[in-house]
C-alpha cells in the first residue's frame, strides 16, 4: 500500500474479489497496521477507484516508489506489471481514526 496525492494506493489483480466488489460499489474500508507486532493501527473509510492498464502503469510506478524507493530498472518493472495484468486501487480517504495501539488486553500482553 502506498500514498499519493492524498489517496491510498493498493496494487491488485482485476480478478480479485475486492476489485470486483469495488467496481460494483466503490465504498471501501480498510485497516492499516504498523509493521510492529502489537503496534499502532488505524481504520479508514473512503471511496475507491479501480484503474486498469494501461492507465494504471505510472500509478503502479508511484506505488512502488512509495513502498520501496527507486527500482533498478523501471522498464523491466513496467513490463512485469503489464505481463501480470495488474490494476491499481486508489482510495480517497473520507474519514479515518482513531489511531489505536495493540490488540491484546493489557493483562495478556505482558
Amino acid at each position: 500500500m502506498g500514498l499519493a496525492d492524498g489517496h491510498l494506493m493498493i496494487a491488485s489483480y482485476p480478478e480479485r474479489a475486492k476489485v470486483r466488489n469495488l467496481r460494483r460499489n466503490p465504498m471501501a474500508s480498510m485497516t492499516v497496521m504498523s509493521d510492529e507486532f502489537n503496534g499502532e493501527w488505524v481504520h479508514i473509510d473512503g471511496t475507491a477507484q479501480v484503474v486498469d492498464l494501461p492507465e494504471a502503469l505510472e500509478g503502479l510506478v508511484d506505488y512502488f516508489r512509495a513502498i520501496s524507493g527507486e527500482h533498478s530498472d523501471w522498464d523491466e518493472y513496467r513490463e512485469a506489471m503489464t505481463a501480470q495484468g495488474k490494476c491499481l486501487i486508489r482510495l480517497a480517504i473520507d474519514r479515518w481514526g482513531p489511531i489505536s495501539k495493540g490488540g491484546f488486553p493489557a493483562h495478556l500482553s505482558s
